[in-house]
């Protein structure tokens, strides 16, 4: 439990300032998919649908991370920042 937080901060802190916010986002993604499946489905008994066993907001998190991971920071990221003072 203090690792997941200790990653749920960090990746969140990244993102939030767009510092390497792909791979935070993909980091944060797969921790949300494993809290899912070791917390939601294994104290169903199983049942893997979120509706079913309440682990809807985890799945939901879980996809917007990986969108983000996918679209990057954004125009007001550190990350444009850091690459558009690096090709000048």
């Amino acid at each position: 439990m203090g690792l997941a937080g200790l990653i749920e901060l960090g990746t969140g802190a990244l993102i939030l300032v767009g510092l390497f916010a792909s791979i935070a986002a993909f980091i944060a993604s797969g921790q949300m998919a494993v809290a899912y499946f070791t917390s939601h489905v294994a104290t169903a008994g199983g049942i893997v649908t979120p509706i079913t066993n309440r682990g809807e907001a985890a799945v939901l998190y879980c996809f917007i991370f990986l969108f983000l991971a996918s679209a990057g920071g954004g125009a007001f990221s550190l990350d444009r920042v850091r690459t558009t003072r690096a090709t000048r």
